[in-house]
């Protein structure tokens, strides 16, 4: 009940931050711990630092191939049952290693575990919650955006029994793409605990990658997903983007002297802003959301088909304000709709749609949709979100 937890540091010059993240590892609460610092040879005071916790941490300082081969490293020397990494300007909040090893402990069936997360500064004062985090969903995660907080991820280590580990010609999205593998063969679990918090601040990676970064994030949605241009790609890719996309737009009507255009195209940067995020505004609450209600366009994502001959859907509509009743609910297996149910108020409504033999092989994206909505606010309630009912369940049988 109390396995042992192997926990990889990546560092290289990181001697600012590391010493904070090292007491955050070795000042959890949880007895069973295994700490490995993988160092890439840093020139600054970082080896200092390290020696200072000899006896407490495995460390090594030597030349690698970047942050991916390093974790990788790591995991390979590592002894414990579960593995995480953190980053060496990243911290872990107290408890986090034991409430993720007790939930794995008590779900065997469970081989990673994410929670919720803060966002911080250079200075280590918090900011605020890190904002996209939400319950577990493949569709979402590999077609919306990767609303996963690394820094809270724990995993079975035999999950690399099974799929590779960390694909070290990724440099920005390499946690994401771990992350869409193992929700595809694997049960993750989403814990509504604070583990972790990400430091944010200009010289980081995230911030400083440009253009090469949005190319290897669009590389991954394209690889795992089948659309060539998801949400996730305008999530990403339209603020950095939209310089090139103007540019290319003088260059492909030069006959058209706007002046608006000419200015910064604020206009045009607005016009289009609003024409692409109203296409994506519908799937672009979490669903379900942890109350279990989603919205009135919600997507799923299963590539477990084989022997499933249906997809069953349990909801209710008992707390649906009557304004929005009756209710339509359509169902779409892969594009194409198979179900649709008129519902009222009713504490438990079922809807078992069948998988035709040729969708039986391939990974399902079931689409629900529903004629009506309501926003909570209007009826006086401090709730923005656009609801339409309660998802008990959905699985295939």
């Amino acid at each position: 009940m109390n396995p042992l937890v192997s926990i990889v540091t990546p560092s290289f010059n990181q001697g600012q931050f590391i010493e904070e993240t090292i007491q955050s590892v070795l000042g959890q609460d949880y007895p069973y711990i295994e700490y490995l610092v993988l160092d890439g040879g840093s020139t600054d005071n970082t080896t200092e630092i390290l020696r200072k916790y000899e006896g407490r941490l495995k460390w090594i300082s030597e030349a690698d191939d970047g942050q991916s081969h390093a974790i990788n490293k790591g995991f390979r020397m590592a002894s414990g049952e579960i593995v995480a990494w953190l980053n060496s300007d990243d911290t872990l909040l107290p408890g986090a290693v034991g409430k993720a090893a007790s939930h794995l402990a008590e779900h065997p069936e469970t081989m990673m575990i994410y929670g919720e997360g803060y966002l911080m500064d250079r200075d280590s004062q918090i900011t605020g919650r890190f904002p996209a985090t939400e319950p577990f969903n493949l569709w979402r995660l590999i077609y919306y955006g990767d609303y996963i907080l690394q820094q809270t991820v724990f995993m079975r280590k035999r999950v690399f029994d099974a799929i590779p580990m960390l694909d070290e010609s990724l440099h920005y999205g390499m946690d994401w793409d771990l992350f869409i593998r193992i929700g595809k063969r694997f049960k993750v679990d989403y814990l509504p605990e604070y583990l972790g918090v990400l430091r944010e601040y200009p010289q980081a990676k995230s911030f400083a990658g440009g253009l090469r970064r949005l190319e290897e994030l669009t590389s991954i949605m394209r690889r795992h997903g089948r659309r060539r241009y998801p949400p996730a790609f305008f999530n990403y890719c339209w603020r950095p983007y939209q310089e090139l996309f103007l540019e290319k737009l003088r260059q492909a009507v030069p006959w058209l002297r706007w002046t608006w255009l000419e200015k910064g195209g604020k206009s045009l940067r607005k016009l289009v802003t609003y024409l692409v995020f109203k296409q994506i505004t519908r799937i672009g609450q979490p669903c379900p959301y942890p109350d279990g209600w989603i919205a009135d366009c919600a997507h799923f994502l299963f590539t477990e088909v084989q022997g499933k001959t249906a997809v069953r859907i349990v909801g209710s509509t008992e707390e649906v304000p009557v304004r929005a009743l009756p209710m339509t609910i359509r169902v779409s297996l892969n594009g194409s709709v198979i179900q649709q149910k008129k519902v009222r108020r009713e504490s438990q409504f079922v809807m078992t749609c069948p998988i035709q033999p040729q969708l039986s092989t391939e990974p399902i994206e079931v689409a629900l949709k529903a004629n009506r909505h309501f926003v909570p606010s209007h009826l006086g309630v401090k709730d923005n979100r656009r609801l339409a009912f309660q998802l008990k369940s959905i699985e295939l049988v």
